[in-house]
């Protein structure tokens, strides 16, 4: 037997053991603690930061001042000021236009 469909197999098992061992202890999971429940919570925010900050720092991969990162920066101080979604998505696009065109 080639080494690739052994590797191939191997894989397979351990997904296969990965799922059923969660499927097995799933009734012990029903009930999370505190500590747990609030650091979950913190991993959407974080997710998201991740993948904004690089557009916003580097969006053409040079660091410095662009339009971006004016415009987010505006962006940012208006959600918190209003916590207006609405709001901080049109001032902060319209800004980013204006300043791409200019």
């Amino acid at each position: 037997m080639d080494h690739v469909w052994v590797a191939i197999v191997c894989a397979g098992i351990g997904t296969y053991a990965m799922r059923a061992s969660f499927l097995a202890v799933a009734h012990r999971l029903a009930t999370v603690p505190p500590g747990v429940q609030r650091l979950l919570r913190q991993i959407p925010p974080a997710a998201l930061a991740s993948i904004v900050v690089p557009a916003l720092v580097r969006p053409h991969g040079d660091l410095g001042l662009h339009a971006e990162l004016v415009a987010g920066l505006v962006a940012t101080a208006i959600a918190w000021k209003t916590r207006n979604v609405a709001l901080t998505l049109v001032l902060g696009m319209g800004l980013l236009l204006v300043l791409r065109a200019a």
